[in-house]
């Protein structure tokens, strides 16, 4: 389990590099969407491959019941949920944990540029299912 929690370590690591130069650049005060397209700009200098408002489909008992958008979904493992107010509260926790379980992605982060330091939390997943592998044979034909 501990090798699982630090698996995304590097990665998380140089998003939040990213937000970090972001925010010392740009201070807090803006919109969310300012800062979206900020860390936009940032992760691509990084080489940081990202989808930015990543539409996924919601399901409930395998029937797709709807859409959400994740502010990013980088390299398909982890979500990024940017936030732009003066504290995080427990709904946005709540939020970015639901992306998670609905999108059965291990980790994600929540971060909050709306603070005057630039507030990050890394989440885990806690329902997080890792998809079947296939065996391999020993005398492959």
């Amino acid at each position: 389990m501990i090798k699982e929690q630090y698996k995304y370590s590097d990665l998380t690591s140089k998003i939040i590099g990213c937000a970090m130069k972001v925010h010392s650049t740009l201070g807090s005060g803006f919109r969310e969407v300012i800062y979206q397209r900020a860390l936009a700009i940032e992760m691509n200098l990084e080489g940081i491959a990202f989808n930015r408002e990543f539409e996924m489909p919601i399901f409930y008992r395998e029937q797709q019941i709807g859409t959400r958008r994740v502010d990013f979904l980088v390299q398909n493992v982890i979500s990024v949920e940017l936030k732009a107010t003066t504290q995080l509260e427990n709904v946005h926790f709540a939020q970015a944990i639901n992306y998670l379980e609905a999108y059965n992605l291990e980790i994600g982060l929540l971060i909050n540029f709306g603070e005057l330091s630039l507030n990050f939390k890394r989440l885990n997943n806690k329902k997080y299912k890792a998809p079947l592998t296939k065996i391999q044979s020993k005398n492959p034909q």
